[in-house]
């Protein structure tokens, strides 16, 4: 079973491996399945290995992708000797700019748009036959749900790094890509396409079929995933600043204000299995310029004392140098190789439910981050209830409670703030946006 999913996953790798792909070749080898097997009789067992396919590929470059944000969020530098453009491209050195035809854009892009096309693969053979004699109904609307949640997600990733140069949306059809939409377009139709899913896992019965890793536990079948959905719709609502509807996803969502449940949430995990991939943000605490990732050191000196969330941080023996850098700490929100990566979390939603009262209802947004802070073990914010100072307030906590998961260079940003990040060089500079994979022109 093992080999006849791992088989079947190569294959849409390598039948997607861009967008703009050659013409299908026949496999005479019985032993490699033709995507027209799939097409003309999908199986529950083949449903099971594709979108074992998707869970997959949605954890490829997911490495780079967490650096292209951290490094240019300032959160942390990512020493690499044997490729300083993690410390000369992405912090802007000496007047640098940022190659539209390198891994650090190249590589997340194409992953996150093979995933989007591994959906779109399977949203296909579930369309073009009839399939009524091996799923029901709620099963297919289940299915659905689940792939167009995945994928308005992929795309959301691939906009998060373009910004104002935009995303396809459409891209079902590699020989009739849709066009680029730009920032606020491409979110209004990742919007569209969430609510679209909801729609269908709410007619989507009782069960999958088919089994999810254990990143989903909790949110499994198709109403508890409902609830991811509608977090993942929150986080898009409040990059639109339609803060009414973020309080309104986050309603329906898994939203708990409870410190008890922070974690709660769904994520990416990974093992040391061989046919599986290892977490690609851990490196040891006394990693050498070989490969590693030092803090920002503002975030330690800008940190409230007894701030807990410094745990993700580990002061090293000695202070590591590299590209005239130095830092004495590293990261260590993730403690070893197979520790989960957030796909969205309780603590997250917590923080918008705070960020979308501060525009509806400041006491509530400050009884909220009085929640974060203290679990964090910190004290009430004893601050002013301005709307500025309440968005400080959010922002720093938001700084700390998600350090290293992607989202600090993406808040400064949507606030204007952008200027406000440290450059640790005389002619650094903190970049806006990528630009669009020069494959896609």
């Amino acid at each position: 079973m093992m080999k006849n999913t791992l088989t079947k996953i190569f294959i849409l790798f390598i039948l997607i491996s861009g967008l703009q792909a050659c013409d299908v070749e026949e496999f005479s080898d019985l032993n490699n399945p033709e995507v027209d097997a799939f097409r003309d009789n999908l199986t529950r067992g083949d449903l099971q290995d594709l979108v074992g396919g998707v869970l997959y590929s949605m954890r490829v470059s997911l490495g780079t992708y967490y650096d292209d944000l951290g490094v240019i969020g300032r959160e942390y530098w990512r020493f690499s000797s044997s490729d300083p453009r993690f410390t000369a491209d992405l912090l802007g050195k000496e007047n640098a700019v940022l190659d539209n035809n390198t891994f650090y854009i190249t590589n997340p892009w194409a992953a996150r748009y093979r995933t989007v096309k591994n959906v779109n693969l399977i949203l296909e053979f579930i369309e073009v036959q009839d399939v009524s004699a091996q799923f029901s109904d709620s099963e297919i609307s289940a299915t659905k749900g689940f792939l167009k949640t995945v994928k308005a997600h992929e795309l959301l990733l691939n906009l998060n790094l373009t910004y104002q140069n935009g995303v396809r949306v459409e891209a079902s059809d590699e020989n009739n890509l849709g066009p680029f939409l730009g920032y606020d377009a491409a979110l209004t139709a990742i919007r569209a396409l969430l609510d679209e899913a909801a729609g269908d896992l709410q007619n989507g019965g009782d069960s999958y079929p088919f089994t999810l890793t254990s990143g989903f536990s909790g949110f499994n079948t198709p109403g508890s995933f409902l609830e991811a959905n509608k977090a993942i719709a929150a986080r898009v609502a409040a990059y639109q600043e339609d803060f009414p509807a973020v309080l309104d996803y986050l309603e329906d969502s898994f939203l708990t204000l409870d410190a008890s449940m922070l974690d709660e949430g769904i994520y990416y995990n990974f093992s040391a299995d061989q046919t599986d991939i290892l977490n690609p943000l851990f490196f040891p605490v006394e990693a050498t310029t070989a490969g590693a990732r030092i803090v920002q050191p503002d975030f330690v000196s800008d940190a409230e004392d007894g701030d807990e969330r410094l745990s993700k941080v580990a002061q090293r023996s000695e202070p590591l140098t590299f590209d005239f850098l130095t830092g004495d700490y590293a990261v260590f929100r993730y403690t070893s190789n197979i520790d989960a990566i957030p796909i969205i979390r309780n603590e997250e939603l917590i923080l918008l439910y705070a960020e979308a009262n501060i525009y509806q209802n400041p006491s509530e947004a400050v009884e909220a981050l009085n929640l974060i802070r203290n679990s964090a073990g910190l004290d009430d914010y004893d601050g002013d209830s301005p709307e500025v100072s309440l968005i400080d307030e959010m922002l720093m906590q938001r700084r700390y409670s998600l350090f290293a998961e992607g989202h600090r260079w993406l808040d400064v940003r949507r606030y204007d703030r952008l200027d406000e990040l440290p450059t640790d060089r005389e002619g650094d500079d903190v970049f806006e946006q990528f630009p669009i994979p020069l494959t896609e022109n």
